[in-house]
């Protein structure tokens, strides 16, 4: 089968689907692998590389596109990319299904097979292809260094012949994979840190890091769905979390939200009253920004002061780390790759779980809905 890597579409996007290691052991699977001029020159991967490991450099992306059975991304091709494939070519990256489905029309209408990344189900068996989990692992780690770099302040404790610095005050809310690294980085760099999570479960590992876990009485709600993600409360519960978050947030220098939920808006957990009651200079990185954001201040990609307490909404911060980010994503896909024999097999659970169209059918109910929607507008 062959494999065909692009240059992302994104201009603002620095990670390669495909890093030189990856090439490797694909070709000792049976793959071809072609890889479009400089792909890969963001993440540390020039054309030299990808050459030494046994791929093929295009120049002309028509026939790099024309000859392929697999494109390799990491977010979702164009329109322009989609009609370039053959009706038998399968797209596999992360293709936002729960998110966006409408704009999974044009590999529908082309019969295309697409398999996104943000649906690998988070089983034992499937670990190695969890992209969702790599890239928050990259993006937690990522937003403490960030929030260091702008908090007019150093963040551990220093006694020197000048007198005593106080460590800063971190609270993380939301301890999944990216809160529990913003957890570890921060402690690392000295910080106390604080972190909340709905889930009970999550205080043995914020624990463990050295962190406090907050906790609060949710009258025993189910918060946890069974792929492991948090599931979307009430409001009640949602309040109580909130006083919380509100209390502790006025003691803290830095807040760092992560709470999502898989294909809706990222719940509200900074509060416009909490916010007003933190003390000026503090920060907040919401990273729930590109979903709607946690705080009702957060614009994405932007930043927004209020009375004092300056909320950034960052997008796509694995993007900065490209290199790591490109290994680790490289490393995700080349895993699932490991399941394909001949072609998509979707009595494999963890295809079947992650494919949304096939060739041209759509196999996810929420896609499949939007397009019934989609036609039935279209028609009346």
């Amino acid at each position: 089968m062959q494999i065909a890597v692009l240059n992302e579409a994104d201009k603002q996007e620095a990670r390669v689907a495909l890093v030189p290691e990856s090439v490797k052991k694909l070709r000792t699977l049976g793959f071809q692998i072609g890889i479009e001029n400089d792909a890969g020159i963001y993440a540390d991967a020039p054309n030299a590389s990808y050459e030494a490991a046994g791929a093929v450099i295009h120049k002309d992306r028509k026939a790099l596109l024309a000859g392929a059975d697999i494109l390799l991304t990491v977010n979702r091709p164009p329109q322009a990319v989609v009609d370039q494939l053959k009706p038998s070519a399968i797209v596999i990256g992360f293709l936002k299904p729960l998110d966006e489905p409408r704009l999974l029309e044009p590999m529908w209408r082309h019969g295309l097979t697409a398999l996104a990344m943000e649906l690998i189900p988070r089983i034992t068996r499937a670990q190695a292809m969890d992209a969702l989990s790599s890239m928050a692992t990259v993006v937690g780690y990522k937003a403490v260094l960030f929030a260091a770099d702008r908090l007019p302040k150093m963040f551990p404790l220093l006694m020197t012949a000048a007198g005593t610095i106080s460590p800063a005050r971190v609270l993380v809310i939301g301890a999944g994979v990216a809160g529990l690294q913003a957890i570890a980085t921060a402690k690392r760099l000295g910080a106390v840190v604080e972190a909340y999570d709905v889930r009970a479960a999550a205080g043995e590992q914020v624990r463990s890091l050295g962190a406090t876990f907050l906790e609060v009485d949710l009258g025993g709600i189910q918060t946890e769905d069974s792929g492991g993600y948090a599931k979307e409360l009430s409001e009640e519960a949602l309040t109580r979390g909130r006083c919380l978050i509100a209390r502790q947030a006025k003691l803290a220098d830095v807040v760092i939200t992560t709470a999502q939920v898989p294909g809706r808006r990222a719940p509200l957990m900074l509060t416009e009253e909490a916010v007003r009651g933190m003390r000026p200079g503090t920060l907040v990185v919401d990273l729930a920004a590109a979903s709607g954001g946690n705080c009702p201040f957060t614009r994405a990609g932007d930043i927004v002061e209020v009375d004092g307490v300056t909320i950034h909404g960052p997008l796509n911060l694995a993007a900065s780390l490209p290199v790591h980010a490109s290994q680790l994503y490289s490393r995700n896909l080349t895993a699932l790759l490991q399941l394909f024999k001949e072609g998509v097999n979707l009595q494999d659970d963890i295809l079947r779980a992650c494919c949304v169209l096939h060739q041209g059918k759509a196999l996810h109910p929420q896609v499949a809905k939007a397009f019934e929607t989609m036609l039935t507008g279209a028609n009346a």
